[in-house]
């Protein structure tokens, strides 16, 4: 190989500005149909990174190919082929595998979860944009609900649907791998190129053989991009009017609530790197993004797909989402209606609308409609996608016009067949677990009895115990297991931990009708009776000495007082009774004289400080009169009458006061 032409397999290859020396050798190689295994790549090819991402020197690293023999699709590196492991796709073929039945291809799939409400492309990894829903990147749903919405689906359909999908209603998608693989003359052996069957139309891979010759007349020479009439409001590039002269394809993606169309031209456009190689890259028409706020925050789907299935909501929430689902179809259709001659003039139309509302959006049916699913210029972008911005359809668009370089090695592929046909070694059996001994079975059977018998005694079940005593044929005196367990120190028999837990209905049925022994003692040598904290525990003892007889246990050497008969208990309740209910009545009278010794001293208190104000012996009534303005005592007189009554005692007054001044010293008068 020329040392030129392996600086050229290290730059990105553009489908449509081919090398001369590729392009005149170039051939399809045979096994172009089946799926490329997974590509071993020597040293000097592993610069490939992630698809847009730079090497050190500048210049964009050589995409390289890997695929998934599953599902039948190739990836330009592994990042995407890893992406693809964690897709609804390979998770679907996986399944697909286990039930025995064939895997599907990815426009098959993309049929089979068209009825579901979102898109399940994955999420945004750009940090251009930030999901303020809330929910999955594309407003969709998980993983694993999609899945399991499709495969519950599934479920009710027959074996025989299920196992062979019908490909009349569709003639594309035939289940082929999304890449072509061609080889040359002048580039080694084990490198083969690799373009998207996407961009050849339905006639074009009709016959594999003239696919050369097509690639041939595909290409384009560099031409500068033409000038913009005028710009956008609200952003975007205007459409130029030369636009449609030109080869260009029309990408569209909708999910989420989120829009973006472009139209890109295929004619590369030639300039300079600030290093001087000549570079290529892509000529935008025209592109638009929306966005609007329509996926159910935290719960994912359409507010449409959720009052289908629910009913109509009726909180604020879906109302505005309701109002941006029309909104931005709206704005979707008038700006297909505004591209209608770049749409009519496209070679080939790459759509993403996965869910029954994203379709309904794009393809109607509507008056005006200009996108059609019959179109045969509409096809599905042949790999994982993420959110729906302009990156990302820049990205689907150097995805699909790329050509990718392989380096295989063949004879590294024969010997892994080879090796595949020969019998596989048996899996060494694991190493089986040896069948427990009856000490074990003795171990557990006793750990068993010991976590049900105290969990009785805990909560009180007294028939409960008796039964599970008597059904397991356990003595009542059973000890509990593992004894050096720090919780049976001081309860290592259900009568120690009935007494410990003052259970005193636990404690007679086991002395009275199961006969525990309470001469028993724990491991700080105290008996039952010894640990129980409140009386009417330690009576239970004393009842079941009474009913038992002094015969039947040492009850001195289990520290139990004297006998005590239920008459005597009952006597014995009945005098503290009378006793509480007099003392009670004490604490009442005493309560009740200090109650009226505190409101005597304070009478008197208030007596003390009047007369101090006041003097001894003058009551508040002529105080209050003495204290009287004579404002005050003319509204006492006055209280009663009428109006005219007190205008004319008014009249009355003022005149004794008149003549009381004129009869005054100073007053005027003859005499």
């Amino acid at each position: 190989m020329a040392p030129h032409l392996a600086e050229v397999l290290q730059r990105p290859l553009y489908v449509f500005d081919l090398p001369e020396e590729i392009l005149a050798t170039i051939k399809l190689h045979v096994s172009s149909n089946a799926p490329i295994p997974e590509a071993t790549h020597d040293q000097s090819s592993r610069q490939t990174v992630e698809q847009g991402r730079k090497s050190e020197d500048g210049q964009p690293a050589t995409s390289s190919a890997t695929s998934c023999a599953l599902c039948g699709l190739s990836f330009a590196n592994l990042q995407e082929q890893r992406s693809h492991v964690r897709s609804d796709l390979h998770g679907y073929n996986l399944k697909q595998k286990l039930r025995g039945l064939k895997p599907v291809s990815e426009v098959d799939f993309e049929r089979l979860v068209g009825d579901l409400d979102e898109s399940i492309s994955g999420s945004d990894s750009d940090d251009s944009d930030t999901d303020e829903d809330g929910d999955l990147p594309n407003g969709g749903k998980s993983n694993d609900s999609t899945l399991a919405a499709l495969l519950k689906k599934q479920a009710n359909l027959s074996a025989s649907e299920a196992d062979e999908f019908p490909t009349t209603k569709r003639k594309r998608g035939t289940g082929k791998p999304p890449m072509l693989w061609f080889t040359s003359a002048k580039i080694p052996e084990n490198t083969n190129l690799g373009i998207y069957r996407a961009i050849f139309s339905e006639t074009e891979q009709q016959n594999d053989t003239i696919l050369p010759e097509i690639i041939r007349r595909k290409q384009l020479a560099p031409a500068a991009p033409p000038k913009p009439a005028q710009e956008l409001e609200g952003g975007g590039v205007a459409i130029p009017k030369a636009a449609t002269a030109t080869p260009h394809y029309f990408l569209c993606m909708i999910g989420g609530g989120h829009f973006a169309a472009m139209v890109v031209s295929l004619a590369p456009k030639k300039g300079k790197t600030h290093t001087g190689i000549d570079e290529r890259s892509a000529t935008v028409l025209a592109h638009k993004t929306f966005h609007r706020y329509t996926t159910r925050r935290k719960q994912g789907g359409s507010q449409a797909a959720n009052d289908s299935a629910k009913g109509a909501a009726h909180s604020a929430g879906s109302s505005l989402r309701r109002y941006n689902e029309a909104a931005l179809t709206s704005e979707v259709r008038q700006l297909l209606s505004d591209w209608k001659e770049l749409i009519s003039t496209s070679e080939l139309l790459f759509i993403r609308a996965t869910g029954s509302t994203n379709r309904r959006t794009l393809f109607g049916p509507y008056d005006g409609q200009i996108l059609r699913q019959n179109d045969p210029r509409s096809r599905g972008f042949p790999f994982s996608t993420r959110r729906a911005t302009q990156a990302e359809l820049m990205r689907s668009f150097i995805e699909l016009t790329r050509v990718k370089v392989s380096r295989v090695d063949e004879a590294a592929l024969a010997a892994a067949e080879a090796s595949k046909t020969e019998d596989t070694p048996k899996l060494p059996k694991p190493p089986t677990k040896a069948a427990p001994s009856e000490e074990d079975k003795a171990d557990e059977e006793a750990a068993l009895h010991t976590s049900q018998l105290t969990a009785l005694i805990r909560r009180s079940r007294v028939p409960a115990l008796l039964s599970y005593l008597s059904s397991n044929s356990l003595p009542p005196n059973y000890p509990f297991y593992p004894p050096s367990d720090p919780k049976h120190h001081h309860a290592p028999t259900p009568l120690h931990l009935a007494a410990s837990l003052n259970q005193p209905t636990i404690v007679t049925a086991l002395l009275v009708k199961v006969d525990a022994d309470p001469t028993l003692r724990n491991h700080d040598g105290k008996t039952a009776f010894e640990i129980a904290g409140e009386r009417g525990t330690r009576d239970a003892f004393r009842l079941a000495r009474s009913e038992l007889g002094e015969e039947k246990w040492s009850w001195d050497d289990a520290g139990v007082p004297p006998a005590l008969k239920k008459e005597d208990i009952e006597a014995r309740e009945a005098r503290d009774k009378k006793e509480k209910e007099e003392q009670e009545k004490k604490e009442g009278d005493r309560r009740k004289k200090e109650v009226e010794r505190l409101r005597e001293e304070e009478r008197r208190k208030d007596e003390a400080d009047r007369e101090k104000r006041m003097g001894k012996g003058r009551s508040l009534v002529a105080v209050a009169e003495k204290e009287k303005t004579a404002q005050e005592k003319r509204e006492e007189e006055g209280r009663g009458m009428s109006e005219e009554m007190r205008r004319r005692l008014e009249r009355e007054r003022r005149a004794r006061a008149a003549e009381a001044r004129m009869r005054g010293p100073g007053g005027g008068g003859g005499g």
